[in-house]
Parts: structure tokens; sequence; C-alpha cells
């Protein structure tokens, strides 16, 4: 049984309650199917029998309702549940106390102007940040290539450091702005735009063996890019946009 299935406190003196992906029964009352349970003794609990059926349901997404819900709690539960795709329980929301929930609510009532006023400053920091970050990795693909033309190193560096995307510009070793993250965001926008990778894998073909086919026209491009001198004005004569780079 997964640790996150237990109700044993946590650290912070908080519970864990699960939301089951299969029909489970009380063992103390049994009744059913339960929407969220407890386990204790690896025996499914409903909230009554494990005295927290006094507590509200506050669904993730707001995160400063949900702070300070927990804040004005006595007692409140995590709720997970299980994703098979990431093989990993996930936070669902928390249970708190009913008038814990009002205080909150209030609370975030009194200073939301503000609060939203923050996001905004926030939200302008971060596109100030990306815009640099970008900047910086199309120069860093440029000097590493330098007969890649501009237009296309500002967009695969547009598509590969775009905040939450996870792909490579965001990875540690991106925002160090390696070499080796770099030429591997060259190579994914090479292989999707340049060369008959994406048909190859739509024709059913296997990745490995679709890699393998146009590796020779990988690398011819990758070759150009790093003997050419950069053309004036680094107008792209490629099929591909900014937009469509990978």
């Amino acid at each position: 049984m997964a640790p996150a299935d237990r109700i044993a406190p946590a650290s912070h003196g908080r519970f864990v309650v699960v939301q089951p992906l299969r029909r489970k029964l009380c063992a103390g009352c049994r009744r059913g199917p339960l929407a969220m349970l407890v386990l204790e003794d690896a025996a499914p609990r409903c909230l009554d029998c494990a005295d927290l059926g006094h507590l509200v349901f506050l669904p993730r997404g707001d995160t400063a309702l949900t702070r300070r819900a927990r804040e004005e709690s006595g007692l409140s539960a995590v709720v997970v549940r299980f994703n098979r795709r990431k093989g990993r329980y996930e936070r669902q929301g928390v249970l708190v106390e009913e008038a814990a929930l009002a205080r909150a609510e209030d609370r975030c009532l009194a200073d939301a102007e503000a609060r939203r006023r923050r996001r905004i400053r926030d939200a302008r920091r971060r596109a100030a940040q990306d815009v640099r970050f970008a900047a910086a990795f199309a120069a860093e693909i440029l000097r590493l290539f330098p007969g890649c033309p501009e237009d296309r190193a500002h967009g695969i560096a547009a598509h590969a450091s775009l905040r939450g995307s996870g792909r490579v510009g965001r990875s540690a070793a991106g925002r160090a702005l390696t070499e080796g993250a770099v030429v591997s965001a060259v190579v994914a926008s090479v292989r999707h735009l340049d060369t008959s990778y994406d048909r190859l894998l739509m024709s059913g073909l296997p990745r490995y063996e679709a890699r393998r086919q146009i590796a020779a026209d990988v690398e011819a491009r990758l070759r150009s890019w790093r003997d050419e001198p950069r053309r004036p004005g680094g107008r792209s004569e490629d099929r591909a946009t900014p937009a469509a780079s990978r």
C-alpha cells in the first residue's frame, strides 16, 4: 500500500484522505461506494467513521484560499487520488472545517484587489524574464551555429524555452545554457522541420528507426549551420516558421 493511503498524521499534523479509483465500502458501517476514504489498518473507512465527516472539501486551484483555510482550520486533511498514467498520487484539494473556510473566504475577499495587482506584476516580471532568456538562448544557438538564420534561431529558442512546457530550455541544463541543451533544441527543430521524420512516424515506423533513417540529414544540416557564416539580415529560407519551430 502506498504511503499516501495511510491516515497517519504527517509531520505537519494533517491527515491524508484518498479518492479511490475503484468502488469501496466502509469496513465499519458498510456504507458505500465511498467518494473519499481513510485507510486504517489496511481497511477503508468512511470519513464519518474516521471522525472527519464534519469537514468540507475545498478543491485545489485557489492557492491563497487553500492556504488560509488550512491556517484557520484546527483539523484538516489533504485529499489525493492515484494517477495511473503517472504512477503517483496527486493532490485534489483539502478537507477543512466549514467555519474555517468561511473565515478564509472573508480574508481573501478583503484583499482580492491587492492580490490581483500582485499577480499582474508577477506575470509582467515573468514575461520580461522569459523574453530575456529566449534572447540569450537564441544568441547561444547563433554562437554554436553561425549559419543558422536568425529568425529560425529565435523560433527554436522561443519553442524550447516556453515556460511550463517541460522542454529542454526549461530544464536545469537549458536554463544554464549548456551546449548540450542548446544543441538538443536545435536537433529537435531540424528533425521535425527539415527531414521526413514526422512522416515516418505517421507511417507507423518506430521512433528509434525513424531517427536512424534521418540521422544523416540532421547531421548534414547541423554541419552546414556550423560551417556557414551568418547571412546578412538573418532571414530564413527554410520552410519552417518560428511559430512552428521545435
